[in-house]
């Protein structure tokens, strides 16, 4: 059976947590290779035109974590705790979003991939997770490895993550100090933190186009993690 061939997005050489973005990265390649998928790295600010030519051989794309988005693209002013902003992966990622939409190509976000496609499909967010209603503690937890599971989520029913996971309630980790807000266009909230925080995100009508707040590449060594995985590559080959 051929094996899929699948983009992962990148980050700066110059991004200011750049070593633990390359770990997570390394973790995302087992993950897919693992899963019997063809990983590729996409350079990150790439022209918009080369972005698309890209997409258009890819199987499927997997969009990584890395920096906050600017919040000019949801149409807010930047907070303090706003950082890492790189305008041009920012571009490049809505031109790739926009592409797999409109291609019906399989997607899988982590971390900040989920929330630029909220943001890319119209969507907003929290600067800082603390000040969204209600919201409990979302961000690193000193002392913690990245693979500490924080808090569990509950999986909405009818969903492509109910049905690669086969439960409704998982334990994740949790790394993120923003949170997604208003929910983009035809985009889904499809697990949720106990105290309301948007979790994971899939785009309805489309094949395959999940978002998930936490990090399964530093948890591979739980299955359901590398399950998610098996899922995205499954669904690529198609």
């Amino acid at each position: 059976m051929k094996r899929p061939l699948i983009g992962i997005t990148t980050h700066s050489a110059s991004d200011p947590i750049r070593a633990e973005l390359d770990t997570l990265v390394d973790g995302i390649v087992n993950g897919i290779e693992r899963a019997g998928g063809l990983p590729v790295l996409i350079p990150y600010n790439l022209p918009d035109a080369a972005v698309r030519a890209i997409a258009a051989t890819l199987d499927g794309v997997l969009l990584s974590g890395g920096g906050d988005i600017d919040p000019a693209r949801y149409g807010a002013a930047r907070e303090p705790e706003t950082g890492g902003i790189d305008d041009g992966r920012d571009r490049a990622e809505f031109t790739l979003i926009h592409a797999l939409v409109d291609e019906d190509r399989p997607f899988l976000g982590i971390c900040r991939g989920a929330q630029i496609v909220n943001v890319a499909l119209g969507g907003t967010m929290h600067q800082e997770v603390s000040r969204a209603p209600g919201a409990d503690k979302h961000t690193f937890y000193p002392g913690y490895p990245d693979d500490h599971l924080a808090h569990p989520v509950q999986i909405a029913e009818e969903s492509h993550l109910s049905r690669i996971l086969g439960k409704p309630i998982l334990s994740v980790n949790s790394l993120h100090h923003q949170a997604i807000g208003k929910i983009g266009a035809g985009v889904r909230a499809t697990a949720l933190a106990p105290d309301g925080v948007v979790e994971a995100i899939e785009v309805e009508d489309h094949p395959f186009g999940v978002g998930v707040q936490w990090h399964p590449e530093a948890m591979l060594h739980h299955p359901e993690m590398q399950t998610l995985f098996d899922g995205f590559v499954a669904a690529c080959r198609k």
